[in-house]
């Protein structure tokens, strides 16, 4: 009895040692774990917010270095920037192209750019709203499709029931988009040329100059970059 009393004193005397030897790996995991995921979270960050970002910068100037600094286009003497290729900018001008209708900001407005949030049922977007009076200081119309319609025909001497492209008379969902279709610009032609003096043919050839193409050959449609349409006739003016 006493050896049986002795060997289980012993035990009882070793369990707090594998306690703390249990203790001691656990938190000897713990440590590692943490090691491991700060480790890990450095390289990432060195990896991908500076070293993935320099290479596709680098790549990016070193192949396209047009397109990755926003397409700017520059003024005659090189110096000043007066657009980029991929914002619209409004012209009104009987010789010019017309580009979309627009809802970013008062129009054209690419610190504002967004739609209008209309659906295809919207009253708003089909018949449009007046002004209130009560709001003299503020304009608070809005031109709908039909007003749209209207105006396009009249600006572009149409018949009244003339069909009208349906990007000639619709907001794009940024209110930049500086491309029209080739059938809104084919029905802008003749005022164009009547404007300055040229032909409509001699028009077409300067729009089908400035119509960017599907990318690939089948990804997305054909379009009229209004922006360079209208500078190339202003040179062709000069």
């Amino acid at each position: 009895m006493l050896k049986n009393n002795t060997k289980a004193v012993t035990a009882e005397e070793t369990r707090p040692d594998q306690a703390q030897q249990q203790i001691a790996i656990a938190t000897d995991g713990w440590g590692t774990h943490i090691r491991a995921a700060i480790v890990s979270t450095i390289a990432l960050v060195a990896i991908l917010c500076g070293a993935y970002p320099l290479i596709v910068w680098g790549i990016s100037q070193a192949i396209f270095p047009h397109n990755a600094n926003g397409s700017l286009v520059y003024s005659a003497d090189g110096k000043t920037v007066i657009g980029s290729e991929l914002l619209s900018q409004a012209f009104a001008g009987e010789q010019y192209f017309h580009p979309r209708p627009s809802a970013a900001g008062s129009g054209h407005d690419p610190s504002s750019s967004g739609g209008t949030n209309l659906g295809p049922t919207s009253d708003k977007l089909l018949n449009g709203i007046a002004d209130d009076p009560a709001t003299a200081d503020t304009d608070e119309s809005y031109a709908g499709i039909k007003h749209l319609s209207e105006a396009y025909r009249k600006t572009n001497g149409l018949a009244v029931d003339a069909i009208v492209p349906a990007d000639a008379v619709t907001r794009s969902a940024s209110g930049v988009d500086p491309h029209i279709s080739p059938a809104n610009a084919k029905l802008q032609a003749a005022r164009v040329g009547r404007s300055r003096g040229l032909s409509e043919a001699d028009v077409l050839l300067i729009v089908e100059a400035n119509t960017d193409r599907a990318s690939f050959g089948f990804l997305g449609e054909p379009g009229v970059n209004v922006f360079m349409l209208n500078l190339a006739l202003d040179r062709v003016k000069q």
